[in-house]
């Protein structure tokens, strides 16, 4: 960043998707303190405007769509790529739960949404990046993954499993594009957002019961293991999946 506060125009660039409130706000307000200029993504548009107003004009920008679209990756690498020139870091955070319940009567139609949100929409971005700018200039991804894509999780099943098959996609990718490109992932527990309301509100203090750290996790905890992940710092580590859960899966067992 320059003496004046506004970034330089070679500082990195960073897309994070879902990122106009929760953990992707606060992944994109770490990197913006760092000195990076960031495109956050998500559906709606007022509140993707709303979040870039607060990042700060000339840091960072929006592009409304749905992540799943093709189109929608396509437009949000071709805009940053006008705008800026790269594309140092993708967080691939976007991600849907539309249905609490036991698997066994999972509308398929919702498990293809779970997937093609939470699963595809990360390769799509990838492959974006990959092809406009990290093939030949390197770079990071970092896959938002879940502690629920470690172990069973009662009502939420679909959402587990399209977070265990990030876990792979993470695996997968960091070999296929190795050495320019690190690929890692974070696996969060409970996290404050209005996403992960349903599993806490109004019982956070039971909820927060199973955590040796006493308490749910918020944006910035994540956020930190994002800015970890997309630095110099972890320049030796790829396709490994950091959970950060309060401590939570230390109980994993204990009946």
């Amino acid at each position: 960043m320059s003496e004046s506060g506004a970034p330089r125009a070679d500082s990195p660039v960073a897309v994070v998707t879902g990122g106009s409130r929760g953990i992707g706000y606060g992944i994109a307000a770490a990197l913006v303190a760092r000195g990076d200029r960031v495109c956050v993504t998500g559906r709606n548009a007022g509140s993707l405007a709303e979040a870039v107003a607060s990042l700060g004009p000339g840091r960072a920008m929006g592009v409304a769509g749905k992540a799943h679209d093709e189109a929608h990756q396509a437009e949000v690498i071709e805009k940053v790529m006008a705008a800026w020139g790269r594309v140092d870091h993708l967080v691939n955070n976007a991600g849907t739960n539309p249905v609490l319940g036991p698997l066994i009567d999972l509308d398929p139609g919702a498990a293809r949404k779970v997937f093609d949100t939470n699963v595809l929409s990360a390769l799509g971005f990838a492959r974006q990046a990959w092809h406009a700018w990290q093939r030949d200039n390197g770079g990071t991804v970092v896959n938002m993954a879940s502690v629920a894509g470690l172990t069973a999780s009662p009502f939420i099943g679909a959402y587990g499993i399209s977070k265990a098959a990030m876990i792979n996609l993470t695996q997968q990718l960091a070999h296929e594009l190795a050495p320019g490109v690190r690929v890692n992932a974070i696996a969060p527990a409970v996290v404050k957002t209005q996403f992960a309301a349903p599993l806490y509100e109004g019982r956070e203090e039971e909820a927060a019961a199973d955590y040796p750290l006493a308490r749910l996790g918020v944006p910035r905890d994540i956020a930190g293991a994002a800015a970890f992940l997309t630095s110099d710092a972890s320049a030796w580590i790829t396709g490994q999946t950091l959970v950060v859960d309060g401590g939570l899966f230390l109980n994993a067992g204990v009946g």
